[in-house]
Order: C-alpha cells, then structure tokens, then sequence
C-alpha cells in the first residue's frame, strides 16, 4: 500500500454541492480498490498564483489516501476530463516519509556517536577586596 496526495483547483463559480459530489466520486474510486481515505482537506476560495482561463481564484481540495497504484490512473483520467476542475496534481508521499525517516534515524546515530560536550569547569571564587590599609 502506498500513501498519495490528491492536489485539485476546482473553478469558483461551481457549487458547494457539486464540490462535494464529485470529492464522493474520488472517494468512491479509492474505496472500490482496496484503498483508503485518510483526510479530506477543502481549502475553499483562495487567489490563485496566476490567472487560469479567466479566473483568478479557485477552489482548494486536497484528499490523502493510502492505496494501491491502480485507482491513480483513473482519478488522473477523471480530473482530465471533468470541465470544473483546472489543476490538479498528485504525489505520492510514502517515498517522502521513508527517506525522512531514514534521515532522522541517520542524525541519531551520528548523535550517539558524538562525545557528550565538556561541562563547564568550575570558576574559582574571586578573592575578596583587601581591606585598605590604616594609615
């Protein structure tokens, strides 16, 4: 099973109720293979970096699933063709994780390795002034 992020601007004139009709037709797609859904993320309305068509704002989705590879195709294939959807993008982020995890173990090691720093030596006590002297 490997883990994917689903990244997809949706246009902003296009209904809340839509929206959520077709996050279910994912959502549908991944369940039918074997998959799960982790987190469904809507952003909403936000500016977009540059304008898209005649839009310059977009709605935000993101959905984290863990899954095999098969349903990627199709969802790829189902936001190609559906008008409503502008960019999408998706990552799969399990390869991500393994190499952080590699990494921090990697940090620890050295981190055992390394001598534990010197403690500060002591510092004497300063002598007192001396007493002036009598005349």
């Amino acid at each position: 099973m490997r883990i994917y992020e689903e990244f997809f601007i949706v246009e902003p004139d296009t209904p809340e109720e839509q929206i959520d009709a077709y996050i279910e037709q994912i959502k549908g797609i991944i369940t039918a293979s074997g998959g799960t859904v982790d987190k469904v993320d809507k952003w909403g309305r936000r500016k977009l970096a540059y304008r898209i068509d005649r839009f310059t704002e977009g709605y935000y989705v993101l959905i984290q699933f863990t899954g095999p590879p098969d349903p990627v195709k199709e969802i790829e294939h189902r936001m190609r063709v559906t008008d409503m959807v502008m960019r999408w993008v998706t990552v799969r982020i399990d390869e991500k994780l393994k190499k952080l995890a590699k990494k921090t173990k990697q940090r620890e090691k050295r981190a055992k390795k390394r001598p534990a720093p010197p403690q500060p030596a002591a510092v004497p006590a300063m002598p007192s002034a001396p007493a002036p002297a009598a005349p």
